[in-house]
């Protein structure tokens, strides 16, 4: 049964709204890891006008899935390369990025709530607090949080962003039950159900994440008009 969107006093309008019931598919990854030189192969990306250069989408494998494809994530593919990993179209990272930030940008700080177990993400998304003041969790999200009033640290929050569906559950979770919109940073792998706009990505890896962040970090102050240094190289390591 779809669950109802809470209604808030700011509309936030998403152009697609996913719902999906099929059972949680979760493999074990293997990172591909190859950094001795990074070429644009004109097969796997599209070019278009996008957040950044398609060098740095490319750069940072921000497109490169997994060797699994759910069906929920089919429309997000480009292509299935050679050795099987599955490519990710690079015009719909963008246009979903742009949609993410747009609905971010709907809200004050305060009310956002960006969660990454992964450790992959840790210090983009720290960064991205840092420059935003929006409110991340890193490593662990504490139980019902913004669930139990009687909680000393209880706060309430409009909007939450998940960087894994299947890894950040538990935060994931607690947003269904208060009805709040849920963002999800979306791999191959992931599938999409209770989550309101899907951002397709590599969500896997530190270089990818690290661009993610920066990108969402740079629009969403630039948006908010907040005074704030955002260098790429504090996001992505080498």
């Amino acid at each position: 049964m779809p669950r109802k969107k809470k209604e808030t006093k700011e509309e936030v309008k998403s152009e697609e709204i996913e719902e999906v019931k099929e059972e949680i598919i979760e493999e074990p990854v293997k990172e591909a890891k190859k950094k001795e030189k990074i070429e644009i192969n004109k097969d796997e990306v599209k070019e278009g006008n996008f957040l950044v250069p398609v060098e740095d989408y490319v750069k940072q494998g921000i497109h490169i899935g997994t060797k699994v494809m759910t069906a929920d994530m089919k429309k997000y593919v480009y292509k299935r390369r050679a050795d099987g990993l599955v490519i990710i179209d690079t015009e719909q990272i963008d246009k979903r990025l742009r949609n993410a930030i747009a609905m971010l940008s709907h809200y004050s700080p305060k009310e956002i709530v960006i969660v990454c177990k992964r450790e992959a993400g840790w210090k983009p998304l720290e960064k991205l607090g840092e420059a935003t003041g929006i409110r991340v969790f890193t490593k662990k999200y504490p139980a019902g949080i913004i669930t139990n009033s009687d909680l000393p640290n209880f706060f309430e929050c409009s909007i939450m962003l998940v960087s894994d569906q299947w890894l950040d559950k538990n935060p994931l979770a607690d947003a269904i039950q208060m009805n709040i919109p849920v963002i999800a940073l979306c791999d191959t792998n992931n599938v999409t159900a209770s989550i309101d706009v899907i951002v397709p990505c590599n969500n896997k890896s530190n270089k990818s994440l690290g661009l993610i962040f920066y990108i969402i970090a740079k629009e969403y102050c630039k948006a908010k008009k907040i005074k704030a240094a955002i260098d790429i190289n504090d996001f992505v390591e080498e």
